[in-house]
């Protein structure tokens, strides 16, 4: 009767004890999670602005100095154009669009048709191309790096590398970082234009706009300033995705599936800088020359 009753209560005090684990896992688990978050994000923040600092040092004493790898980085922006531009022309065609139906219903609800370029106009210039271009420059450049240099450091050639005494920055990461930049300012221009063209065409033979009303418009309120502000957005989100890319990729851990969490992790805090700054530098263009009203 003893070892049938302690067999019979076996299964529950079982299971009370798995919970139990398991809530104490669970626990342990935030615990250890917001010990070493904090910490884990200093050292990024700490690795990434050290990475940033030495990239522009050595790129532009290697610049200077005749030892920039130009055919690394003909070869890297080649290949870095070629993943993004078709993708950048198939997302912006809808953003296009997607503007210039809100815009054409906003502007004839308040009687406002023939603004309908100069808002088009000053959206894409200001926000859309950059944005639009920054983000596909994240997606498929960002993660095509991290996973090269990831791969790179799994199979140990960084170390490699630094053994021999060549500098992984200025072999590695500097043909890459100016690539990026060169990249990031053509899809920009490229979004632009593709952005003002797809606007115009579908306020014309959509929308019933009149076109030299909407070139008119387009000209009158889309300044010079906007487009330098476009090209600044474009260098400074071009720094940030291949300062992200690249810190990610050589801080790769864990075989295989390190690989895969770095381009995810890449991807992920590059787009997420790249909203803040967007939303910083447009707050400041707009304090530091602010714009007249209509």
């Amino acid at each position: 009767m003893v070892g049938q009753d302690t067999v019979t209560a076996s299964p529950g005090l079982q299971a009370g004890v798995d919970e139990r684990s398991a809530v104490g896992e669970i626990g342990a688990w935030g615990k250890r999670y917001v010990r070493s978050h904090p910490l884990q994000s200093l050292e990024t923040v700490g690795g990434q602005t050290m990475l940033g600092v030495r990239t522009l040092q050595y790129f532009f004493i290697d610049l200077f100095t005749g030892r920039f790898p130009f055919g690394e980085f003909v070869r890297q922006a080649a290949f870095m154009a070629g993943t993004s531009v078709v993708p950048t022309l198939l997302v912006t065609i809808p953003v296009g669009v997607t503007l210039s139906i809100q815009f054409g219903v906003l502007a004839g609800q308040v009687g406002a048709e023939s603004l309908a370029g100069a808002a088009n106009g000053l959206v894409v210039i200001r926000q859309g191309a950059p944005l639009v271009a920054a983000i596909l420059l994240a997606a498929a450049v960002g993660s095509a790096v991290s996973a090269d240099l990831g791969s790179r450091t799994m199979r140990e050639e960084v170390d490699a590398m630094e053994v021999m005494g060549v500098s992984v920055i200025r072999r590695l990461v500097v043909p890459r970082f100016a690539a990026v930049i060169v990249v990031g300012l053509a899809l920009t221009g490229l979004a632009t234009c593709a952005g003002f063209f797809v606007g115009y065409l579908f306020n014309v033979y959509m929308q019933n706009g009149t076109p030299g009303s909407f070139v008119a418009t387009f000209a009158s309120f889309a300044t010079v300033g906007d487009l330098v502000l476009a090209v600044l957005k474009a260098i400074v989100f071009g720094a940030i995705v291949a300062v992200v890319s690249c810190h990610k990729g050589l801080d790769t851990r864990g075989g295989p599936a390190g690989v895969a969490n770095s381009v995810n992790a890449a991807v992920v805090e590059a787009i997420l800088l790249l909203m803040i700054v967007n939303v910083a530098m447009s707050q400041l263009y707009l304090l530091v020359f602010p714009k007249a009203s209509l």
